[in-house]
Order: C-alpha cells, then structure tokens, then sequence
C-alpha cells in the first residue's frame, strides 16, 4: 500500500467506511498516516432499528452517533468529522454548497489521497451526491496539487462500464480492525454479522476473500 500524507474520507452514512474501506483506513493508521473521516449525516434514516428493535426513530441519531465514533475507535482514526447534515437529504444540496465543502477540507487538510464513491455507480442517492460532490470538487483543482481520488462502485453491472477495479489492498492483517468497525455499527450490521461471522469461522473462501480484499477505482479527470 502506497505511503500517503494524509487521507480524506468522505461518505454520507455512518458505517458507510465500515465495509470496503476500513481495513485500508486502519492500515494508513498503522503506517502513521493521518485519517480525516467526514461523515455527513448520522444516518438517522437508517432502515435498521436492531434485531431485536432496541431503537425508535427518535432514538436512533444518538444511536448511530455512538456507534460511529466507537467504529473511528476500532480504526484508530484521530479525525472524525461530524458535517451536521440529514440523511436522505444531501442529493437536494445545493451542487455549490457541497463542492465547496469539499474544498474547503481538501484545502485545509492537504490530503494526498481522497475516498469517496464513485458517481454514478454506488446506488443510494446519497452516496451518488457526495460523489458527486467530491468529484466536482478535486476537478477543479490544478492536476499537479489534485489528491488521488480512490472511489467504491457497487451498482449491478459497474465493472461493464468501469473495467476492474485497479487497486485491491490485502488487508488481511487488519480483519480484525474490519470486522470491529462493522460490529461497532451493530444497529444496521446485525443480520449481515450474523451471516457472516460463521463464515469466517467456518474459512469460507468468498467470505474471507471479501474480508481481506478492499477495491478501489483511481478516478480519471481526463486532464
């Protein structure tokens, strides 16, 4: 894993680092890397109330607010911003607004690398809006000072218009970083934990495989 100067994070949900992005993010904290993670909202409309429900709709910001700071916690990320937006809200941001959110961390911070999703291929619209966002942003920039912009792309078919993805992290050694990120999110991972925690157990090839593996796509500006 390249050697960087400092790491932006920027996703819309808590525990949207949690998945695909937390054994990398613990892996630059064990290299001394400096990690910004600018989550945007608490979630607060997250479908997830526990198995069994032990969240109300009142309840649960505080919840997830808990649980993402337990989650920075296990990923040992000194940073953690919380931007104060609604969830389900930011794709009717204002575009201007957003970007020069974005732009207003990457000049205070100075990251060499910036994590996001990728625009177009990551399904619920608030990751499509920040993105986008993102996106907009660091394309502004002059390409000889533009941070790396390593995005997540999930939607059905993604690899048929964006090829394979073209950085895959062995984080092997941080599983257990990755799987105590996911477990701080417990009010939306339950059922996904109880699946796959006998899998992992059990040395499942796949599921071991999506433990140890974090893919990225470096964004092209075309500049």
């Amino acid at each position: 894993m390249k050697q960087e100067s400092h790491v932006l994070v920027i996703f819309p949900h808590p525990d949207d680092e949690a998945f695909g992005v937390s054994g990398t993010i613990s892996a630059h904290r064990a290299a001394g890397t400096p990690v910004t993670y600018a989550c945007l909202t608490l979630g607060e409309m997250g479908r997830n109330l526990g198995n069994p429900p032990f969240a109300t709709r009142e309840s649960l910001p505080g919840i997830r607010k808990n649980e993402l700071l337990q989650a920075a916690k296990a990923m040992d990320i000194q940073d953690l911003r919380m931007m104060g937006f609604r969830d389900k809200t930011i794709e009717f941001e204002d575009d201007e607004k957003m970007k020069q959110l974005v732009l207003d961390l990457v000049e205070e911070l100075n990251p060499s690398l910036v994590i996001s999703f990728y625009p177009g291929y990551s399904v619920h619209p608030d990751h499509e809006a920040t993105g986008r966002a993102v996106v907009s942003a660091l394309a502004e920039l002059p390409k000889e000072t533009r941070p790396t912009l390593y995005c997540l792309a999930f939607s059905n078919g993604h690899e048929d218009k964006v090829g394979a993805p073209d950085v895959i992290h062995d984080v092997s050694e941080f599983a257990e970083h990755k799987k105590n990120a996911m477990r701080a999110h417990l009010s939306q991972t339950v059922w996904m934990l109880a699946d796959m925690e006998p899998k992992w157990e059990a040395g499942n090839p796949e599921a071991i495989a999506w433990l140890h593996r974090e893919r990225f796509w470096t964004y092209s500006f075309n500049d």
